[in-house]
């Protein structure tokens, strides 16, 4: 089935276009990287497909259903998005915030007060969670590794840490799409790669459309089913290996300065 299709969209802002007619379609069980130079449009993109921003024309498909005629209570069981904002707040334990995925089935009453930026106090209304719902995010925080800081408040996680929790809370909100901007932007080399692979792994088991823009060449050409690259203004879709043969990505990338071998699958750097 296909989890994400994209209709001859035009994205962009103002009086500038990112994308133009741009028409893709991504199944189900996949790791797809959204790779571009910066400024192209890879943000915007994921949040056209998120519903938070409409496409300037065409239309975007999640399993099947018209995105924009999706109310949103339902669209927020198709979609979750993981963005680069990290959330740390103190009193707020990691279970908490794995709860709030799964707003979309319940009825919103109660609540869990916790201290914000400042010291603020903030009300986080996560519903009346029943046992299923818990055992939900109980799951969720184990896939991703994190069943033992279930209580531990996200304030004193460190960055892989709190993302993994994030990732999680995408995953308690059981949507058969995932999107992530940037989610490697405050790891180091080693959890880059834990992570990514955490997301392949999450992929091809829980049969999610994982989609995420990054800047790792190297990860998105070794960890990934497929590579999105925003050539403006078009979009190139195809599996990584066809991708490296297509020649897109020597033609994007080189500037002078750096370049990309297909060979071994590196960016050099030209002395």
């Amino acid at each position: 089935m296909t989890h994400v299709e994209l209709q001859h969209i035009t994205i962009g802002y103002g009086h500038r276009v990112l994308l133009e007619d741009v028409s893709a379609a991504i199944g189900g069980g996949r790791l797809v990287a959204l790779l571009g130079r910066n400024g192209t449009g890879k943000s915007t993109l994921l949040r056209a497909v998120a519903g938070l921003e409409a496409p300037l024309s065409g239309g975007i498909r999640l399993c099947g259903r018209l995105l924009s005629a999706t109310p949103a209570h339902e669209l927020a069981q198709v979609v979750s998005f993981v963005t680069t904002e990290k959330v740390r707040i103190a009193n707020l334990a990691s279970r908490d915030v794995v709860g709030l995925g799964r707003a979309p089935y319940t009825d919103w009453l109660g609540g869990r007060r916790a201290r914000g930026p400042g010291g603020r106090r903030v009300q986080f209304w996560l519903g009346r969670l029943r046992p299923g719902d818990r055992a939900v995010v109980d799951r969720a925080l184990n896939l991703v590794g994190m069943g033992g800081f279930a209580d531990k408040p996200m304030d004193r996680l460190s960055d892989g840490e709190a993302q993994r929790v994030m990732i999680a809370r995408a995953l308690a909100q059981d949507t058969p799409v995932i999107l992530l901007d940037e989610p490697t932007a405050f790891l180091d080399m080693p959890n880059r790669y834990e992570l990514c692979t955490l997301l392949r792994r999450l992929a091809h088991d829980e049969g999610k459309c994982i989609f995420f823009s990054t800047h790792e060449l190297d990860i998105a050409l070794t960890l990934c089913d497929a590579v999105a690259l925003i050539d403006p203004p078009r979009l190139h879709l195809l599996p990584t290996d066809e991708m490296i043969r297509s020649g897109h990505i020597e033609r994007l990338f080189d500037n002078g300065t750096v370049a990309f071998d297909a060979s071994t699958r590196t960016v050099t750097v030209r002395r």
